[in-house]
């Protein structure tokens, strides 16, 4: 006799696994659009796994094949110009998403669940290392030069930063070795990146997600499904269209030409530059003439993140009801574009001074002014009660 139940309790089985992480999950009904980019970037994510596995079948980690391997991606496979579009186009959309999600979260105080803040600047920083050896991989010109520059800043540390970096390329210059541990690095962090990334979705969800009020865990809460999960999908379509019209019709819009280029030791780029997702960070490090303080400089400029929950006390936690704070992040904002412009541009002057005086306005506004604001408010709330 056949058992009609079976396909039921299969479905049942399955919307009970999902109901505490998607369909029943409380989520607060005041949260706008700007909350869609967390999951947003889940998709990136899922795009770059999976465009990258399928690159991964042809590419070959060989200093003399790598950059004709890429053009025999481009060129003979079939469609395997809409996976290499895609995968290159989609690390611009996946940093782009994680800098709105980055500065919603400062701006609304979800910084205030330390535990998930965390979690997602170390998520932050092994993104930049995994873009950074994947941008090498194609070994065009720009490639083996930002590697050349970028490892060679380790040689600032003292005692054993020669030794650090000859250890990193396997010789005594940037060789095959060099290139094919890159590659496998850039295979294994992802997943990597995948496993905290469910770690901090899982943290998230244990605590809840905050709202524009900048207040967790309150009682006007609604299912994510279907009221968020429909704005979700519109996010997703959004992100899908933007992407498409990148790989079809603008593939090379945010490519160095000089990455189109096999790498040659000899002939230096006239201006060596990173991807726009890096410039600001770039700016920062070229500030400082000194190679162990820009080194310092660049690392400080990414791990000062992690002290925002350290620094801001106060009840109100988001910068909507904060007018101190709210002109401090959108100052903030403008020095992280001001640095993003001044590191495309050629390390001369007047962009050597200017690049100066910015990083120390970036270092100023997170360091001093935010703290000072949460105190002065802290101290003004006081004197009220």
């Amino acid at each position: 006799m056949k058992n009609y139940n079976k396909p039921y309790r299969k479905k049942h089985f399955l919307i009970n696994l999902l109901n505490p992480f998607i369909i029943d999950l409380p989520t607060p009904s005041n949260i706008n659009y700007l909350w869609n980019f967390g999951s947003l970037l889940s998709l990136c994510l899922i795009i770059q796994l999976i465009t990258g596995i399928l690159l991964a079948m042809h590419y070959s980690p060989d200093i003399d094949t790598a950059f004709k391997t890429i053009a025999h991606i481009t060129r003979d496979i079939n469609k395997g110009f809409i996976l290499r579009n895609l995968h290159a186009n989609g690390a611009s959309l996946f940093f782009l998403c994680i800098y709105i999600h980055i500065a919603r979260s400062m701006y609304h105080g979800s910084w205030k669940n330390t535990i998930t803040w965390n979690i997602g600047i170390t998520l932050y920083i092994l993104t930049i290392l995994t873009a950074f050896i994947g941008y090498v991989l194609p070994w065009g010109q720009m490639s083996f030069w930002a590697a050349t520059v970028i490892t060679n800043l380790l040689s600032a540390i003292p005692f054993i930063g020669y030794k650090l970096v000859q250890w990193i390329w396997g010789g005594f210059s940037i060789s095959g070795a060099t290139l094919n541990r890159f590659y496998k690095l850039h295979y294994v962090l992802p997943f990597i990146i995948l496993l905290l990334t469910i770690i901090h979705l899982l943290s998230l969800h244990n605590k809840g997600s905050n709202n524009p009020t900048g207040l967790q865990n309150t009682i006007d809460n609604i299912t994510f499904h279907p009221y968020n999960s429909i704005k979700d999908i519109h996010g997703f379509t959004i992100l899908a269209i933007i992407l498409t019209l990148l790989t079809l019709h603008y593939p090379s819009l945010l490519t160095d030409p000089e990455n189109f280029i096999p790498a040659n030791s000899m002939i230096t780029p006239i201006h060596i530059q990173p991807e726009w997702y890096f410039l600001y960070a770039y700016a920062i490090l070229r500030s400082i003439p000194n190679k162990l303080g820009g080194t310092l400089a660049l690392i400080a400029s990414i791990l000062i993140l992690y002290s925002l929950p350290i620094t801001q006390i106060y009840i109100y936690t988001s910068a909507t009801f904060r007018p101190g704070l709210k002109s401090i992040f959108w100052l903030l904002i403008t020095t992280f574009l001001l640095l993003t412009w001044i590191g495309s541009e050629p390390a001369e002057k007047p962009y050597t001074l200017a690049s100066l005086i910015v990083s120390s306005w970036y270092f100023l506004l997170i360091l001093i002014l935010i703290p000072l604001n949460s105190i002065i408010e802290k101290q003004s709330l006081t004197k009220i009660n």
